[in-house]
């Protein structure tokens, strides 16, 4: 029980009790000489899957922990995995693409718990599945929903989580061989990296995604890693590889206005979505051409994109400020911490204070 305590912690950035300390509470709380904190009410639910009356009735050891372990529970998880089918994996999709969809509109700092059950009951399935084609379809679920929880605390400013969140996805996607997965993941970790102050080792994390997703990724997809790719360049201060990366994305990008690619939900872009990429990695530059890429996405965005639409107001405000347009500049800031606000978003109130800072 101390050893699936401590990987759970692990897994959600929990502070808990030492290796020692944990024996003791274990043993006081099975023979009802301890109450359960809500600490750790909240860590033995999700390993033991019982709600707090199961958790602290009576009948368990006078008020203390459930007894845990045994064949019996095992099997019992095992035959539980086995059950889950393409409708059930459908049902942990569809509740990722709500999530998606909430944290766009309302941002993500609402959503932790909802986003935290969920990460921890497609573990469990997929922990206790054992055949491939029942581990494959959950490991593809979990892909998905680990690389949003992640983008999630990133814009929440936890950004240890984030890259633990990152890996989690990472290894799914292996495991799910879901190439897509991985290289998406990738590329948005590479975010974390420059967030931190190192921008070059991003732009070497997302060359190597591309390397790893080679021939097996939709245009789309290729895209947006080019993109990527140009953004943190621009970040890093090397102007001709970013000019570069953008002219690759632009050959990549499919035509029409569909922003959605079909083998990768979560990847949203179309013209317009690029077209504002650009005006962000020429704002970063300093060009002047920046300013018309970015007021020309801006009468384009969708109205539901509330926290791109904060850095689109950001990215405004950086143009403005290079060619020291400071009314423009300071518009345009009023209206991006107004949408921060909205989302919480501790990301873009962060780049806020630094462009505020910039004259």
């Amino acid at each position: 029980m101390v050893r699936e305590i401590e990987r759970h912690a692990r897994q959600h950035v929990v502070n808990i009790a030492s290796t020692a300390s944990l024996r003791v509470y274990v043993s006081e709380w099975e023979n009802g000489r301890r109450t359960i904190s809500e600490r750790y009410a909240r860590i033995l639910r999700a390993l033991l899957g019982v709600t707090d009356q199961e958790l602290l009735a009576p009948e368990n050891s006078a008020g203390g922990l459930v007894s845990v372990g045994g064949y019996d529970e095992l099997t019992a998880r095992i035959d539980s995995a086995r059950s889950v089918s393409a409708t059930m994996v459908k049902t942990f999709m569809d509740q990722t693409e709500f999530l998606r969809t909430v944290d766009r509109q309302m941002g993500a700092a609402g959503l932790v718990d909802q986003m935290t059950g969920h990460l921890s009951t497609l573990e469990d399935a997929l922990t206790f599945a054992v055949l491939p084609e029942t581990r494959r379809p959950v490991a593809r679920a979990l892909a998905g929903a680990a690389t949003l929880a992640a983008w999630q605390a990133l814009d929440m400013g936890a950004v240890e989580r984030a890259w633990r969140h990152y890996e989690l996805g990472k290894r799914a996607a292996q495991e799910a061989d879901e190439p897509m997965y991985l290289v998406h993941a990738m590329g948005e970790q590479a975010y974390v990296l420059a967030d931190a102050g190192r921008p070059a080792l991003a732009v070497d994390l997302v060359r190597d995604a591309q390397r790893v997703g080679s021939g097996r990724l939709s245009p789309r997809l290729r895209a947006w890693l080019h993109a990527a790719e140009a953004e943190l360049s621009a970040k890093a201060g090397m102007p001709d590889d970013c000019r570069r990366a953008l002219e690759k994305a632009t050959a990549c990008m499919p035509t029409g206005e569909t922003a959605r690619d079909d083998d990768m939900l979560s990847i949203f872009l179309n013209e317009g979505h690029l077209t504002r990429w650009r005006g962000n990695a020429l704002a970063l530059l300093g060009d002047d051409e920046a300013v018309s890429s970015l007021y020309q996405a801006l009468d384009t965005i969708e109205p539901s994109f509330i926290r791109a639409a904060a850095g689109l107001r950001c990215d405004l405000a950086h143009a403005h400020l290079a060619r020291h347009e400071y009314d423009e500049a300071r518009e345009h800031l009023r209206e991006a911490r107004l949408l921060a606000n909205r989302t919480n978003s501790v990301r873009h109130r962060r780049r806020i204070e630094q462009l505020t800072q910039d004259w």
